[in-house]
């Protein structure tokens, strides 16, 4: 490669270096150079708003060292500048945080104008300058490293400039693209309630998901454990839907299982009785406005609507429980029901003493299910004259197997 230009690896690459983590991915830097040298020297164009090359040989991103202006509101409210006088500090300046604000030289040196090794050291999220405000995708940004990095506080000055961001409506111009890339890749981190508490104490949460920030404040029910409210509950639910690494999927829809409580009437808390019916609507309109994948919101809503029935499977009789797998459509979507009872054996050990409770419904009813779909429906509809009593033959012969694998009495098939 040609001496008469610089190239540095920057951000994330450095930072996790720092931290000792595996590094997957490093950006580059190049200062010095134009657009033409870069085509000069092999690499390939591919950036569509600033600079962006592709190395010939390894195929890594080296961007042109620039600056920005903010024109607009939003994060695409910027005017890009880049020609081989930007400096590399006037490069590094522009970005978010200290801790992603260093560069490493092509002898490994260390470029650190803004103090990130000592937030590092001291594990704080730190803007680097007040442009910080002028892109609401770094609140977002900010959230999600929280929820990689737990350990780590945000400091006082920085959650301020977050609220004023929030304040000044700059977080209203998100795109709902951009929403759920940044939030569906805090849930699949370590701590995802590190993003939601992050998201909450800046108030981006209230504009973001009003409807999942409603349920801070809102009480358990008292068969659940009273002493921490909704939200509260949701944040340990999550938690441990990512200790076990359980699928996007499965993470959100944990997340949005409860939120036909923040629309209970006061003066019925602390119960919530229909709850799971009043959610629907709920999760539907958040993931519309988020424009969530199908997979993702299709899991959320059966299990804001079917939650609170895989609970009370110990309870239900052959009926209730043939009724139930239809319901959710287990012999054609058995992955599905999976994930069903995933999610909701997060929610029921998402509560504080809950961890050395033995939770029985999901493989009582994984036990129904194989019973459930070993009937030979085509044998069921042949031997039935009469076409239009298809339907209750066969739901009367899923139940009766259900009844046999279960060892459950007669009289228990009208049990809700």
């Amino acid at each position: 490669m040609a001496t008469r230009f610089k190239t540095y690896i920057v951000g994330g690459a450095v930072r996790d270096r720092l931290l000792g983590l595996p590094v997957q991915d490093r950006d580059w830097v190049v200062v010095g150079a134009t657009p033409e040298v870069m085509l000069a020297e092999g690499f390939r164009p591919v950036g569509k708003d600033f600079p962006v090359f592709l190395h010939p040989k390894t195929q890594e991103e080296y961007a042109l060292a620039r600056t920005e202006r903010k024109t607009a509101p939003g994060y695409k409210g910027f005017v890009f500048h880049a020609d081989a006088g930007v400096r590399l500090e006037d490069d590094l300046i522009r970005r978010d945080l200290t801790i992603n604000a260093m560069a490493e030289d092509a002898d490994g040196g260390l470029i650190d104008p803004f103090g990130g090794q000592r937030d590092l050291a001291a594990r704080v999220f730190r803007h680097v300058s007040p442009a910080f405000l002028e892109d609401p995708v770094r609140i977002l940004r900010l959230a999600r490293f929280a929820a990689r990095f737990a350990e780590f506080s945000v400091a006082p000055e920085t959650l301020a400039l977050m609220r004023d961001m929030v304040a000044s409506g700059e977080v209203d111009h998100l795109v709902p693209e951009r929403v759920w890339q940044e939030i569906s890749r805090g849930l699949m981190s370590a701590r995802p309630s590190r993003m939601i508490e992050v998201l909450r104490a800046c108030g981006a949460l209230a504009r973001l998901i009003p409807e999942l920030d409603a349920l801070f404040g809102v009480p358990q029910p008292p068969q659940h454990h009273p002493e921490i409210d909704t939200g509260a509950h949701i944040l340990h639910v999550i938690d441990d839907a990512a200790a076990r690494e359980a699928s996007l999927a499965v993470r959100w829809a944990a997340m949005l299982h409860d939120l036909g409580k923040g629309t209970s009437p006061p003066e019925n808390w602390p119960h919530h009785h229909g709850h799971e019916a009043r959610g629907v609507p709920l999760v539907e309109a958040v993931c519309a406005r988020l424009k969530v994948p199908v997979d993702c919101r299709d899991l959320a809503v059966l299990t804001c609507r079917e939650h609170g029935a895989v609970h009370q499977a110990p309870q239900m009789g052959a009926s209730a429980l043939t009724r139930f797998l239809t319901r959710v459509d287990a012999l054609r979507r058995p992955a599905r029901l999976e994930d069903l009872l995933s999610a909701t054996c997060s929610d029921f050990y998402g509560r504080p003493g809950f961890a050395a409770r033995d939770f029985v419904a999901p493989d009582l009813i994984r036990r129904a299910f194989v019973a459930f779909s070993a009937v030979d429906a085509g044998a069921v509809a042949g031997s039935t004259s009469d076409k239009t009593q298809i339907p209750a033959r066969l739901h009367e012969a899923r139940c009766a197997a259900v009844r046999a694998a279960l060892n459950l009495g007669a009289d228990d098939d009208d049990a809700a």
